[in-house]
């Protein structure tokens, strides 16, 4: 592996990787997931996909079956369900418009594989860059929702909580009460919007205690949740 290029693997699982339609734990659920990820920053089905691919992707995607599994992704399948090789085709009957971009310079984050994802609809627009760092497993390098463009460590899970100007966090006081470590946090203030972006980059993955809480707050809009 080229110097500076990242490899991380949390434990042996990452390597021996997922229950999943093949041929490849990274090219193939490390994708999938990375389009689960920006259908969840989304926040439902798009009617467009734009799928700028670097490096390894760029070169190898169509043989190791990642774009059917990106797409398989933003439509919200899991890593085994065998749909996931028609998902080109289900999207296609369901109108969304595809677009899938090869790319000949370096990544934009330093990695091979690297997948740069646009959805939008005639009401909104997000865009997320992830990377498959193999058994499956993916990290967020960059968002951008709306206005706002947020760089990123890029282990998950991360929790982005939106709110208004000198309103305390729900959030961090649900990490207190589960004793989940923060190990980075960013925050951006909108000035015009009087609004606050708290940006949590987690230690540990979500209990589904946790995760069930932050799914009660997730309900007034203001939560995005990437895990």
């Amino acid at each position: 592996m080229a110097k500076n290029k990242v490899n991380n693997f949390r434990s042996c699982f990452d390597i021996i990787g997922p229950i999943m339609i093949g041929p490849s734990s990274s090219h193939t659920a490390g994708a999938l997931q990375i389009g689960l990820l920006a259908r969840r920053l989304f926040g439902n089905t798009p009617t467009k996909v734009t799928c700028v691919y670097y490096e390894s992707f760029a070169e190898t995607h169509k043989g190791h079956g990642t774009d059917f599994a990106i797409i398989g992704g933003v439509l919200g399948l899991a890593t085994n369900d065998e749909r996931v090789p028609h998902s080109i085709q289900l999207a296609t009957d369901l109108g969304i418009e595809i677009e899938f971009i090869e790319k000949s310079s370096a990544s934009p984050v330093n990695h091979s594989n690297t997948v740069d994802l646009t959805l939008k609809d005639d009401t909104h627009t997000i865009r997320l860059i992830g990377i498959s760092v193999g058994g499956g497993t993916v990290e967020v390098k960059y968002i951008k929702i709306e206005d706002l463009s947020i760089h990123l460590q890029g282990p998950l899970p991360i929790i982005l909580e939106k709110l208004p100007f000198n309103t305390p966090s729900k959030v961090l006081s649900l990490l207190e009460k589960h004793q989940m470590l923060v190990s980075h946090k960013q925050i951006i203030n909108d000035d015009v919007k009087n609004e606050v972006l708290i940006i949590y980059e987690l230690q540990s993955l979500f209990s589904p205690q946790f995760l069930d809480e932050l799914n009660l707050l997730q309900q007034n809009g203001s939560l995005y949740l990437l895990y």
